[in-house]
């Protein structure tokens, strides 16, 4: 996969409105989630108990936690884009998050990115990056939203 690789302020304000590119599927297997449960004490059934999701189940499987699926941005991020001559890179907020779509256990999601806006405060750069969760197969999204990242350009 080739990284759209970032200089400098300028460089990437010059992608405004643009996208900025996809990551690789990551699979979401059964593993992942009761990891992910144990690390967040979040051991609701419909996550960890294969047997009762198959038959309890709307989705008959289990399903990944939402947080799970948003935990994975940072790392698809950094499939898609490479920020050089920073000192340090930020997480600012989330907005208009929604999960649309339930990550069944043993799909691939992968991430699609979109710069929203984009400012520089006083040598910080503010990037706002419109981003969603693709399911392999699905039309709709698992997840969806606008992450802003602050990078603080050398």
């Amino acid at each position: 996969m080739n990284r759209l690789v970032i200089n400098s302020y300028e460089e990437f304000a010059a992608h405004l409105g643009e996208e900025l590119g996809k990551s690789d599927w990551q699979e979401i297997d059964q593993n992942r989630i009761n990891l992910f449960a144990d690390a967040t004490l979040d051991h609701q059934w419909i996550h960890v108990d294969v047997e009762r999701a198959k038959t309890e189940s709307p989705y008959k499987s289990t399903i990944a936690h939402g947080y799970l699926t948003l935990s994975l941005l940072p790392y698809l991020w950094g499939q898609i884009i490479e920020v050089n001559n920073i000192s340090m890179l930020v997480n600012y907020g989330m907005d208009k998050m929604r999960f649309g779509k339930p990550v069944l256990s043993g799909s691939r999601v992968r991430l699609v990115t979109k710069l929203n806006a984009i400012e520089n405060l006083r040598g910080i750069c503010k990037a706002q990056i419109d981003f969603k969760i693709e399911i392999e197969g699905d039309r709709k999204p698992a997840l969806e939203g606008l992450a802003t990242f602050l990078y603080y350009f050398k």
